[in-house]
């Protein structure tokens, strides 16, 4: 049963990521999609409102610099401002020729040096006198042209928010007055209405970000000190928030900033709407997985517990079990495979009974084998005494030699010092010499920190038997030659060379890449190179390769430089 809670929790828990979480990813990317063009849309459409607002601001302070070079230039507006005139038509005609595009916006004021109200394009003046060491009229005098300033005037349509000024000098550079330009709430309303959309908000701030105009009224509590606080620590004017986002256009001459703010593209209501859709959507899936699951689980539940139980007679050993395949379908193919291994476990059962009976036959041919090679041994030993008390000693060192050889050919050793595989060398050398009646001559440089280095047992010998047997043959003065060098820092290069015939064009290079017909003439150069080979993988074994002058063979043998109780490098 534990199988079976097993198996249904696993299947459930897939039906329900499989289900599941497609349709959230989707979901969630079909819903950031939505939200970011409809982003991009609200941001595009904002873009352009704050370009309509600007350019009706360009247009504004074009009028209002038309008019001021226009009363600057008039040949009786400076006159009658220094004469201190109070009534003159002609300058009355030259104010209201200069503003005829603008009047509509704003309100011109013309005053004399002194600050006193003279001219106006309204019945009464805003102010009969203005303070010319400070205020507007003192920035003006010290500006060649428009000069602009916030004026907090109150909540009314009618006060005054924004005012321009500029300086007007006589022909002879003299102080004559100043033009005064005033603009109220409803001149800003009716400047700005059908720039931006009903929708949206917008508020006008100064260069200083105080503020100077506001479609409804709160902003210039709410937005203008969130903005300034921005830009005093340095972040970004533009930004959103969770009910409202706002961007920023500047419009440099008159100094002011729009600010437009529009509310969110997707609102908290529009979110939850989709959520709960997306929620719906997801227990819909859950309800179908679960009945899913339960329906598959059934059809597989009895399969899978005949298997279980089978599997269990096979965990105690009993291998007479049989799972009939009730389905054609993956179950049942499943139910044959089964069948089949438990065919082929019996076998090699019976396979492997057989062969631990012919292990054990081996081991005691093994043990036969190692009594006769003691005897030999014991022989060997007793034909050198023998030798020496008969006084031939070439008898006794081959004796010697040769039980020497044996004894190290049958020890369990598999890795041998490089010093103890050349003294082995040296004993086969003695009966080869004793053999050809020195024929040829030895010599092995062993360097002494490479002496300690471990090499596969017997693999020396092999490649100077081939040296002797195939290289020296019929050559005069033969010399065999054993070094050994250490190459870079883990690899250790023994290279044999001789001064016999050298070899065959076709069996230079990698001893592995040659041949079966090439190499079973050597076999063993074949064993010595299979050997290192399958201890130390393809990188490593016999490199083959003519003498220095074309005379000779050299045979190098590359393995890891590995010494006693070290690892391999």
């Amino acid at each position: 049963m534990k199988l079976t809670r097993s198996f249904r929790t696993r299947l459930f828990v897939g039906f329900l990521l499989a289900s599941l979480l497609p349709l959230l990813l989707c979901s969630a990317m079909l819903l950031q999609i939505f939200r970011l063009q409809m982003e991009a849309q609200a941001d595009s459409e904002s873009d352009v409102q704050l370009i309509h607002v600007t350019t009706a601001l360009d247009g504004l302070y074009d009028g209002f610099r038309q008019t001021s070079l226009a009363l600057k230039a008039s040949p009786y507006v400076a006159p009658a401002l220094a004469q201190g005139q109070t009534d003159s038509s002609m300058v009355y005609s030259e104010l209201y020729s200069a503003t005829e595009g603008s009047r509509s916006s704003a309100r011109f004021d013309l005053y004399d040096g002194e600050g006193i109200w003279r001219y106006s394009t309204q019945s009464l003046p805003l102010s009969p006198q203005l303070s010319t060491q400070w205020g507007i009229l003192y920035a003006a005098r010290q500006s060649d042209g428009l000069v602009f300033s916030q004026v907090d005037g109150g909540e009314s349509s009618s006060a005054p928010l924004f005012q321009a000024a500029a300086h007007i000098t006589t022909t002879h550079g003299q102080d004559a007055g100043y033009l005064v330009i005033t603009m109220t709430r409803s001149n800003f309303h009716q400047l700005l209405d059908g720039t931006y959309s009903s929708q949206n908000d917008l508020l006008l701030l100064d260069r200083y970000w105080r503020p100077v105009y506001a479609s409804v009224a709160s902003l210039s509590d709410t937005l203008a000190p969130l903005l300034r606080e921005k830009l005093l620590e340095g972040e970004a004017l533009y930004g959103e928030g969770d009910v409202y986002a706002y961007g920023t256009a500047f419009q440099e001459e008159m100094g002011l900033y729009a600010i437009l703010q529009r509310p969110q593209a997707l609102t908290q209501s529009t979110r939850g709407l989709l959520t709960t859709v997306t929620v719906g959507s997801a227990l819909v899936c859950v309800v179908i997985s679960i009945f899913m699951g339960l329906r598959l689980s059934r059809q597989m539940f009895y399969p899978i517990e005949r298997l279980h139980s089978a599997i269990g007679e096979v965990a105690h050993n009993n291998l007479d079990v049989y799972v009939p395949p009730y389905r054609d379908d993956e179950l049942g193919q499943l139910a044959q495979r089964f069948n089949g291994m438990l065919v082929a476990l019996k076998h090699n059962q019976e396979q492997l009974v057989e062969n631990q009976r012919e292990l054990n036959q081996a081991q005691i041919r093994m043990l036969q084998a190692q009594l006769n090679h003691h005897f030999l041994c014991n022989t060997l030993d007793t034909m050198k005494w023998i030798s020496k008390i008969n006084q031939v000693p070439q008898v006794a060192l081959m004796s010697t030699n040769l039980a020497d050889i044996l004894r190290f050919c049958i020890s369990p050793e598999e890795f041998v010092p490089l010093r103890r595989e050349v003294e082995i060398l040296q004993r086969y050398i003695e009966i080869q010499k004793i053999r050809l009646s020195g024929a040829f001559s030895f010599h092995a440089e062993i360097p002494q920190e490479l002496e300690d280095c471990l090499v596969p047992k017997m693999i020396l010998q092999p490649i100077v038997e081939n040296a002797i047997l195939h290289g020296l043959e019929g050559v005069e003065d033969g010399h065999i030659q054993v070094q050994a060098e250490k190459v870079g820092s883990c690899v250790l290069n023994i290279v044999v060379t001789d001064n016999g015939k050298g070899l065959p064009s076709d069996m230079t290079g990698a001893y592995a890449h040659c041949s079966w017909e090439l190499s079973r003439g050597h076999l063993g150069l074949y064993n010595v190179d299979t050997i290192l080979r399958k201890y130390y993988g393809e990188d490593f074994g016999l490199y083959l390769s003519t003498g220095s002058q074309g005379r000779g063979a050299v045979v190098s043998a590359t393995l890891p430089l590995r010494r006693e109780e070290e690892a391999e490098c």
